[in-house]
């Protein structure tokens, strides 16, 4: 065999992540409690670095390395310039609050960015293994992430379920990938399409590795049955690391739902096709009803999560380039939205008080009506009311489920869609419509009030003119 040196071009901004992950960590170590925010400034100039690097090298060309095991595309580019973009949001949302209760270290940057590096390998992995190692290489760093307020209960009791429960969805993923090496006898995506084009759509091997694959990636992502881990590390968990995981990752799932289903399994389509209509069903109706019980804004958000997890699901189960571009369109919206919505938790969070309850937000017109009036919006985007960008994001993936005869699945949606919206006016009548129950001013940081402000305004901007957003998730997944 002759050894090929590989390109390492394609891979530039995972290569300036890992060596700038490890150099946040060694220049941690040296610094003082009153300097860690240097740790902060570098971390933020990584994602900085790492999308100059991404957008320099994008075209609409495909490339290989690594024999065949990294791909570089436009969707990667895309995926991973929202994931920079996403996770430099969350740091600076988080900087108050993680000073406030003496959490400000450098574990908090590092893990960060070695999720972010896990989720960069998963959008561009082209071959099983490298799908596993990216995922598991964001799932320890969540994991981790989620125990960092070491005397919280709560948290080490969220982060213990997590990791269980992400340990049985990984051996679940792997076994699936495992079976469908055995069926096909390669690696590579792009191989095991080929392969099981022409293989029988009846092969009993193949179907049960495609079973097992939809189960671990319904763990992953959060879609009933398999839903038991969100609500209780979403609340247990420090409200900076429930926003992390809360968007971010979403990409990163959507990515590897491509890659695996859409590109590595897609003559499989109708095979998993029929798990997914079921998944997505389950997921809407649970999420929209369980989230209308819920007092903590945190929980009702990861119940929201499901139900929008649903909805994503209905894009990528029509099989069709439409439908992909509307799951993809709806990711990227529903990762902006609820950066926006913990982000407000964060902003009316202070020292002792975490503002996690939706009482928190009664009277808040009164207090301050610009951000009322910014949560006012992300809270009608989520619902889906028009002209919002939550609107729009729904409308793609349920016009593409029509499109493939699925009506009666595309009416289940709407309805409960409807019922979901209870939950988010809730909020908006508590804002406007209740007497405060806090009468401490807001105080934050002028750049937090600016992003969360660009937060809500972004949401109304892409409402406004969505087209953009749209044309350039068709175009890259052409």
């Amino acid at each position: 065999m002759i050894f090929e040196f590989p390109n390492f071009v394609p891979a530039l901004a995972e290569i300036f992540v890992v060596t700038m992950a490890c150099l946040v960590l060694l220049v941690d170590l040296f610094l003082s409690e009153r300097n860690r925010v240097f740790t902060y400034l570098l971390a933020q100039a990584t994602l900085l670095g790492a999308a100059v690097l991404t957008v320099s090298i994008h075209d609409n060309s495909t490339e290989l390395t690594f024999s065949g095991s990294f791909i570089r595309d436009a969707m990667g580019d895309v995926l991973k310039v929202f994931i920079y973009l996403i996770t430099a949001v969350v740091f600076l949302y988080s900087r108050e609050y993680l000073l406030a209760r003496k959490l400000f270290k450098g574990e908090f940057f590092v893990l960060g960015l070695f999720a972010v590096l896990g989720m960069m390998i998963m959008v561009s992995a082209h071959s099983l293994l490298t799908l596993y190692l990216g995922l598991e290489l964001l799932s320890l760093s969540l994991y981790a992430m989620v125990a960092l307020h070491r005397d919280s209960m709560s948290a080490s009791e969220a982060a213990m379920k997590y990791f269980i429960l992400g340990a049985i969805a990984s051996g679940i993923l792997l076994y699936g990938m495992s079976l469908l090496y055995g069926a096909t006898g390669k690696l590579e995506i792009a191989a095991i399409a080929e392969i099981v084009g022409q293989s029988a759509l009846d092969d009993l091997v193949l179907l049960l590795a495609v079973t097992f694959i939809v189960v671990g990636l319904a763990f992953k992502l959060g879609a009933v049955p398999f839903h038991m881990w969100i609500p209780d590390v979403y609340h247990g968990a420090p409200t900076p690391v429930t926003l992390f995981i809360s968007a971010a990752p979403k990409i990163a799932a959507f990515a590897m739902l491509m890659r695996l289903l859409v590109e590595g399994l897609g003559e499989l389509h109708m095979q998993w096709q029929d798990m997914l209509v079921i998944l997505a069903a389950l997921s809407i109706v649970l999420g929209n009803v369980v989230a209308i019980a819920q007092r903590n804004i945190k929980r009702m958000l990861a119940y929201s999560t499901i139900a929008h997890v649903g909805f994503l699901l209905l894009g990528i189960l029509s099989g069709s380039v439409a439908g992909n571009s509307g799951a993809m369109f709806y990711v990227l919206v529903y990762a902006l939205m609820t950066l926006g919505a913990f982000g407000m938790v964060l902003l009316l969070s202070r020292a002792g008080f975490e503002a996690d309850a939706i009482e928190d937000f009664k009277g808040l017109n009164e207090r301050s009506p610009w951000f009322a009036f910014v949560m006012l919006i992300l809270m009608f985007s989520m619902a889906g009311v028009p002209p919002l960008v939550g609107f729009y994001a729904k409308l793609a993936v349920l016009r593409a489920v029509v499109d493939v005869g699925l009506v009666w699945l595309a009416v289940l949606a709407v309805l409960f869609s409807v019922v979901g919206a209870f939950y988010y006016l809730r909020i908006v009548k508590f804002m406007y419509f209740d007497k405060p129950e806090e009468s401490a001013p807001i105080s934050a940081a002028f750049d937090m009030r600016a992003v969360m402000s660009a937060n809500g305004l972004l949401i109304l901007g892409l409402g406004i003119y969505p087209s953009a957003l749209m044309a350039l998730c068709v175009t890259v997944l052409r």
